[in-house]
Formats: structure tokens, sequence, C-alpha cells
């Protein structure tokens, strides 16, 4: 069983034992140079980051000396390393321009876990630390769950139950973004694809790295040192190097100049949230000549240069959903929903817009996207003990009709006296929880569709078990009956 961290640390505080660091190190290269790759896609600058981590370590050796592990520091330390990287100009557009590792691609083939690689990380700051440290543990540095339980001061059942536990947050997290992925367990391939081993001799590198800026007494001994140690590194790293060089010896106007035309090169970065209004292509409104429409908001990221991006349609059907076939060529945006709708546009405002063009199949819409930061949301599906049937409510419980061809279940929910939340199933197109607005003055009911897709008018009769009336849509009247499905 590996030494607990905090003896190792308080060593390490107590004597600067090199041995104890070293050994710091040898334990956790793996998951600091793993989690370094997930996010820069890139063997070299991840070796790098891995040494500036060790290097933190040291530094704050003094203040982790309570921690019984430090996986979870060092998962959140790798992470702030790697966004600064990959926030430097220069760093960035060689990234854009480096293909994805083949070996990795290779190793990751087709499987349905792949696309998930990238989001791991974020997926795990969002379970509790505890919790996270038990996975990081148990997943990528292999610890047993009898040693997960010894370093977080639990027994080897709690440790178990621990990791199902996150295991099952986790596969929440990947769907709520859109992926349609199975239910995690222990064997799931994609801690495998997550998981790369550092290569030979970097432990050594960053225990040298770590050491050396925990003994350095002047500027000059620390950029000597870091001199010595950065020799290792690839040629990428010189080449940045020699950027710098040029800079001190005279030739500043001439790098000042490359970096302005690498900026002015580099198309605008688009990751974030954007949303519109968008036209229901196909489906009329209410009045004659009127179109549904629903708010629409997309999250656009990137990973090794690639964009995706995951969507949902608020108003029609609030379920997230992932993008396919994303191509960003500036100012040209282009991406598909589903099988058959795509869009169409281009940046303009200063890259706070994209105009674009919905289209599916022979029919097409304008929409606008605005770039935001506080994008509208869906409501959260009704819970089944929300409407219930209750005495003292008309109206809540479940309701369900047949309108043409169309089968429809309504769901209505009445927290306080008069305030109503309601949901529809389109059952034969499968849009599923599309909010519901619902006005009642007994025995009158008027159910208003969010996206416009149709309202009912109509009463409540026989003891609250039928809402009678007619269903309006594109200026027309269709005789429909509401029967409650759950008496």
């Amino acid at each position: 069983m590996p030494e607990p961290d905090n003896s190792l640390i308080a060593e390490f505080n107590a004597r600067r034992s090199e041995a104890a660091f070293t050994a710091l190190v040898r334990q956790h290269v793996n998951l600091v140079f793993a989690t370094a790759m997930r996010q820069v896609g890139d063997a070299g600058a991840a070796e790098e980051i891995t040494q500036n981590v060790f290097v933190a370590l040291a530094l704050a050796a003094g203040k982790l000396a309570s921690h019984p592990t430090i996986a979870g520091w060092l998962h959140q330390t790798a992470l702030n390393k790697s966004r600064e990287w990959l926030r430097s100009e220069l760093r960035r557009r060689k990234r854009e321009q480096v293909a994805v590792d083949l070996d990795l691609a290779r190793a990751e083939g087709d499987s349905v876990w792949s696309p998930l690689v990238p989001l791991l990380d974020e997926a795990l700051l969002e379970l509790r630390e505890p919790d996270r440290q038990a996975v990081i543990l148990h997943f990528m540095e292999g610890r047993t769950f009898q040693e997960v339980g010894s370093a977080l001061g639990v027994g080897e059942d709690a440790a178990r139950k621990r990791v199902d536990r996150c295991l099952g947050q986790l596969t929440y997290f990947f769907r709520r973004h859109g992926f349609a992925t199975p239910a995690l367990a222990a064997g799931a391939p994609l801690f495998a694809l997550s998981t790369h081993t550092a290569p030979t001799g970097l432990a050594a590198s960053a225990a040298s790295a770590g050491l050396a800026a925990h003994s350095t007494t002047s500027t000059l001994t620390l950029i000597k040192g870091a001199l010595k140690i950065m020799a290792w590194t690839k040629m990428k790293t010189a080449a940045v190097g020699g950027a710098a060089l040029l800079l001190a010896t005279g030739t500043t106007m001439l790098t000042v100049k490359a970096v302005h035309a690498i900026r002015a090169a580099s198309p605008p970065d688009i990751q974030g949230s954007w949303e519109g209004v968008a036209e229901i292509l196909g489906t009329s409104g209410v009045s004659q000549g009127e179109k549904a429409r629903s708010r629409v908001v997309f999250q656009f990221f990137k990973t090794n240069g690639a964009y995706t991006a995951t969507g949902v349609f608020i108003d029609t059907a609030p379920e997230p959903f992932q993008v396919t076939a994303f191509t960003y060529d500036y100012p040209s945006v282009r991406f598909t929903v589903g099988r058959s709708m795509s869009y169409q546009g281009k940046l303009k405002a200063g890259a706070t817009e994209i105009a674009a063009t919905l289209r599916r199949g022979n029919l097409s819409a304008p929409v606008l996207l605005k770039r935001t930061v506080a994008p509208d949301t869906a409501p959260d599906p009704l819970a089944k003990s929300e409407y219930a049937p209750r005495v003292g409510s008309d109206l809540q419980g479940t309701w369900k009709a047949v309108l043409g061809n169309v089968r429809i279940t309504i769901r209505i929910a009445e927290p306080l006296s008069g305030v109503y939340r309601a949901e529809l199933d389109n059952l034969t197109t499968s849009w599923l929880g599309q909010p519901l607005t619902v006005t009642y003055n007994p025995p009158e009911v008027k159910l208003e569709v969010a996206s416009g897709a149709g309202t009912f008018q109509g009463e409540v009769r026989n003891g609250n078990t039928e809402m009678v009336g007619n269903w309006i849509q594109g200026g027309g009247q269709t005789p429909v009956t509401f029967n409650r499905a759950d008496r």
C-alpha cells in the first residue's frame, strides 16, 4: 500500500526530504499527466504542465499537511495549469494546428465513450470533494477500495459504495449535456480511454523541478535551476524559448509584430452560450398564417481545436440534444441537429451574433443567435408527486386525448391555489415535456402551448374527469375531449 500523502508531506516539510517528495511525485505523476493530456491533447505540453504542477506542490506543501490525500488538489491544479497553457496565444495557435494524436485516436476508435473523454474533468468537478477524491484514487490511480478507504478514513465497503454512487452522478452529468451514454459502471471503457501513462523520466524531472523551486533562495538561482531542468523538454518548447531569447536580444519589434499577426489570423473563439428564437418548421401557430416558435439555446465547446455543441429547444422539447457535424470556418458556422435539420450562418457584430438559416428538407427560416452569459433555461420536468391527483385541485393530474391522429398527454400541477405548472407530450412526434400555460376560471379552462403551437379552450365537466372544448391552431378549431388518466 502506498505511504499516506500526509506522512510524506510532513516529512518533506520537516526535513526537506528529497525521498519523500520523489515518492509523492511517483504516486501521482500519471494522474497529473493524464489530466493535462485530456485538456491540451499534446504530450509535450502535458509533460511541461506536469512539471509545473509539481513545482506548485513543492511551494504549497506547507499548506497541505492536513490533507490525507492530495489527489484532488493535484487534479484541480493540473486543470488550472492546463487552462493557463491554453490561454497563451502562441500555444493556442499551435494547438489548433496539431492533429489529434494518431495513437490515441486508434485506441479510442468509434467507441461510444470517446466523445465523453474531454468532458470527464468537468464532470468530476461537480462531485463533492471526498467523492471526487475516491473516483480519482480508484479509477485514475488504480488504488483498491481498501486503499481508497484507508486514504479517506473510511472502510472498504464505504469506499466502494461512494464510488458506485459517483458513477450514477457522472452518468447523469453526461446525459444532461446531451450524450446518450450507457450507465457508467466499474468496468466502463471511459476510464481506460482517459488514462495516460507518464513518459519515462518525467517523474524524476518533475521531482527535480519541485525540489529546485522549494530550495531557491534567489531569482538568479531559480532561473538557473529552471533552465537546467527544462533542458529535457521537446523541440516546440525550445522554439518558444527561442522567441523569448529574440525578445531579450533586441528584436522586440519583430516579435511583437509576429504576435499581432497571429492574433489577427486567429478566428474569434465562439465557445459559450448562444440563444435565439427559432421557427418550428412546418408547424402553424394559433392564428392563420402564424408560425410556432421556440426559444433555442446552444452551448459551444472546443476540444483539441475542434468544436462540438449541445442544444435545447426550451419551448418544445426541454431535453438537451447533441449537435453533430459542427464546422467553423470563420466567419461561417455550420452544424446539424438530428438527421434532417441544419443551421448555416455567419458571425457578425463583433462575433456576438450568428445570422443563420435553419433548414429541414425543403423548408427554411432565418434565425439570429446571440452570444449570452445568462441563457434561458428549460424548466425542470414535473415529478410524478407534483401532478398526482389531490383533493382540492380540479385540474391537478394526468389528462389524455387524441387530436386527429396525434396522441396527447398533459400533466398539470397546482402547487399553490390558482398557480399552475403544466407540460404536454406529443406522443406521435416525440415532442415531450412542452411547457403549457394554464388559465382556470371554473368551469372554463384554457391551455396554451408555450411555442404557440396550439391552444385548448373548453370546460371542466363530469366531476372534474373531462375537459371538453376545441383545439385552436392555424386559425381553425377541432373538437377534442381530454379525459383523466389517473382515476
